[in-house]
């Protein structure tokens, strides 16, 4: 599997809604974009004014909230994940 760099993180975006919550199927063009996943694989972090790693506020099996347009889209083995920096994430579902 792909390891990210630094303060990045590799997601699996959830699902899109396939339909409204009044039951109406949607569109795939009239879907949003899915802004939240799950939490791949986790890079090193960033280091501190002395060198000191600071760690990363998510770690693997995390589902996170990312902001719509953060990250670069990959495809590995068909599969769509999203790298995303540890800023773009924007919230942490509660275990």
């Amino acid at each position: 599997m792909l390891k990210p760099l630094g303060a990045r993180v590799l997601v699996k975006p959830l699902e899109a809604e396939e339909k409204s919550a009044g039951g109406i199927i949607l569109p795939e063009a009239a879907q949003e974009r899915p802004r939240e996943g799950k939490v791949i694989a986790v890079g090193p972090g960033t280091l501190d004014d002395e060198g000191n790693p600071v760690g990363m506020s998510v770690e693997e099996g995390d589902i996170v909230i990312y902001a719509s347009y953060g990250g670069t889209e990959i495809k590995i083995d068909g599969e769509e994940y999203l790298i995303v920096g540890e800023d773009d994430i924007l919230a942490v579902h509660e275990r």
